[in-house]
């Protein structure tokens, strides 16, 4: 059996598709399985002993985190912390996902998972500490860390660009942060892919370890700004869209600060499974329709 965290997310609500050739998903919300109570977590995962636990589940309201503090490294670290010690404990395997923001977004190069992780924000501290406490758990673990996730659920800025390119004549999007936006079906796909290789009884013992961090973002790189150029260019009409203008960061100041360099090199994925997700504007055409 597959538990599965934050079913009705963005990647969760895609993961209940994609998992279930694998076998039996159960999708778990928060009234039976509330991350933002870590000591509670450990009997309720008792209680299923799924073979795999699929954590999609995360708190991330980048702003509020800085004076949420305690409820961020709830979700994102201690509840995790949890997850990976009953999986040790039970012998199933914990696949998590982390984010681009444990990083500071130093150069222009893509990072790779022996980066050093650096976060600017209380949102990508907590991701970091989820991170460090499932390594140290001793756990059978998969950690995929991704990038300027969207999908057809939750907030994110596909449809935020959507409702306000309608709304509005004109919106000043920020043009010097890069990285890939990614889409949350391509997420849940490689995810699914990746868990039927490590179970593939043909996986010969000559192959190296899965177990660890990896990078998993669509391929290519954009601002927010070229982001969301491409979301208007697949919106009709045209003539009644509103105008975009790029800004540089400092002209659009926020509480938490976001890294300039996001990119992440998927080179790790791509030898280790074979995977190598589409381009960014291809993933867009297709969540587009």
């Amino acid at each position: 059996m597959i538990l599965l965290t934050g079913g009705n997310g963005q990647v969760g609500w895609e993961l209940q598709r994609t998992l279930a050739c694998l076998g039996e998903v159960m999708a778990v919300g928060r009234e039976r399985l509330d991350l933002s109570r870590p000591e509670r977590v450990r009997a309720a995962v008792l209680n299923l002993r799924p073979r795999w636990i699929v954590n999609a589940a995360a708190y991330t309201a980048v702003d509020r985190a800085e004076t949420e503090r305690e409820l961020a490294y709830a979700v994102n670290a201690e509840s995790p912390r949890v997850l990976a010690e009953v999986a040790a404990e039970i012998g199933a395997t914990l696949l998590h996902y982390s984010t681009d923001y444990v990083l500071d977004g130093a150069g222009d190069q893509p990072f790779v998972e022996a980066s050093t992780v650096g976060a600017l924000n209380v949102y990508g501290a907590s991701k970091a500490a989820g991170e460090a406490a499932i390594q140290a758990s001793g756990a059978q673990h998969l950690i995929l860390r991704t990038s300027w996730v969207y999908g057809a659920r939750g907030a994110n800025f596909l449809l935020t660009m959507q409702r306000l390119l309608r709304e509005r004549p004109e919106l000043r999007i920020v043009d010097d942060q890069i990285g890939a936006p990614t889409w949350s079906r391509h997420i849940a796909e490689a995810t699914a892919l990746v868990l039927a290789q490590i179970a593939s009884p043909s996986r010969g013992a000559d192959r190296p370890s899965p177990w660890g961090l990896y990078h998993l973002t669509n391929a290519g790189e954009t601002s927010w700004f070229g982001f969301a150029e491409a979301i208007r260019a697949g919106l009709t009409p045209p003539d009644a869209l509103a105008r975009l203008i790029a800004i540089p960061s400092s002209a659009y100041p926020t509480v938490a600060q976001r890294p300039l360099n996001s990119r992440l090199s998927n080179a790790k994925l791509a030898r280790v499974f074979g995977l190598r997700l589409p381009d960014w504007r291809v993933a867009l055409n297709h969540a587009l329709g």
